[in-house]
């Protein structure tokens, strides 16, 4: 168990309006990034399949931890062939680094790793089963594909890009199976500000402008 500090209800006052400045290593994912060369390797009936998809996402810092989006095309097909939303956030006490995520076909999980503020390599991992950072399925996914860990490796390159790597260990027909999709991200635009940083920037400015001279 992790040693709890006597008091589990204050919250630490010190903390940088800024919500980049709060992030650590995951600073350098916020903003839109995109790109049109990812591999996936998943399960089919016939054997594994290997496809390329075009992906883009949208990572903003929000007090003080950043949420995301991720969409996904293939470049034969407009529907979308994967959407997924959650958070990131970085613990600076710890270096502990949480990721939630979900998707719409019924899977939700919490992965956790270690990282110090100026690392540029970081990792992620849940496990089926697990209380703290575990995997929760559908009936179905349970069943058809189960998934019995996740692992997400990031490198944040020296270009200002960052590749990551998710392997996902699957269970499809009595047999395992690793789900992998790998990518490298470009930046297309900056993150937006968080909500506490435009309330702070926006009262300095009524400020400045409530100590302008009378015309």
């Amino acid at each position: 168990m992790l040693p709890l500090p006597a008091d589990i209800f204050t919250e630490p006052e010190d903390v940088s309006p800024d919500g980049l400045a709060n992030l650590g290593p995951l600073r350098r994912l916020a903003g839109v990034w995109q790109a049109d060369k990812g591999i996936d390797i998943n399960p089919k009936a016939e054997g594994p399949e290997r496809r390329t998809f075009i992906e883009r996402i949208r990572m903003d810092p929000i007090d003080p931890q950043a949420n995301y989006h991720i969409h996904i095309n293939t470049p034969e097909e407009d529907i979308t062939f994967h959407d997924q939303v959650g958070y990131w956030l970085w613990e600076p006490a710890t270096g502990l680094i949480m990721q939630t995520l979900a998707i719409p076909r019924g899977q939700v999980l919490l992965a956790s790793g270690k990282a110090g503020p100026d690392d540029r390599e970081i990792s992620v991992i849940a496990k089926r089963g697990d209380t703290a950072y575990g995997i929760c399925s559908t009936g179905f996914l349970e069943q058809a594909f189960r998934t019995d860990a996740y692992r997400c490796d990031i490198t944040f390159n020296a270009d200002g890009s960052w590749t990551y790597l998710i392997q996902t260990e699957l269970f499809v027909r009595g047999a395992p199976f690793n789900h992998r999709d790998t990518n490298t991200l470009n930046l297309v635009a900056p993150p937006k500000l968080n909500p506490l940083a435009v309330i702070v920037n926006d009262r300095a400015k009524g400020t400045e402008k409530g100590n302008e001279p009378a015309a």
